[in-house]
């Protein structure tokens, strides 16, 4: 049986072995895990790899996973990687439904079930003036620097759901 942890802690453990061992795959890295004790779905690992920013780079062993850099786009406040990015507009163009501003904040309506995920892309996206979000089952609420950032950051989504 595997040992219980939390999100926090598992993902600790794969930024461990990936900062000490050439991990050419997610079988791979799954089975590291294992060795300590680490039970993950290839789903749950695959969302870990996102939030932790991972990326495949070529390395000695050929294509590897890797963590940003502190100088890399990702570790920098207030700007995504262009992966980030991307994975947004995406995910805004299947899962936006509408964004209001109001104040310093903006709502935004996802489908039914789908708000905690769109939420969780646009944290690691590291959006312009989006200072946080909090997320129901439909509606996620985004919290910006002020009130003059809510309309330009609902628009910024609006125009990325196309």
């Amino acid at each position: 049986m595997a040992a219980p942890t939390t999100k926090i802690a598992r993902q600790a453990a794969i930024r461990e072995i990936l900062a000490t061992r050439g991990i050419r795959s997610q079988a791979e890295l799954s089975d590291a895990l294992g060795d300590r004790g680490l039970s993950v779905t290839q789903g749950t690992l695959s969302r870990d790899l996102v939030d932790l920013g991972a990326v495949r780079r070529r390395g000695p062993a050929g294509m590897v996973y890797a963590l940003p850099a502190e100088g890399d786009d990702a570790a920098v406040p207030g700007r995504g990687s262009d992966a980030q990015l991307n994975r947004l507009a995406s995910m805004a163009r299947e899962l936006l439904v509408s964004a209001e501003p109001t104040a310093n904040l903006v709502v935004l309506r996802t489908p039914p079930g789908a708000a905690q995920f769109l939420a969780s892309v646009i944290d690691q996206a590291r959006v312009e003036h989006v200072m946080g979000t909090i997320a129901g089952d439909d509606t996620i609420l985004l919290i910006t620097t002020g009130t003059t950032s809510a309309p330009a950051v609902a628009a910024h989504l609006l125009g990325l759901a196309g």
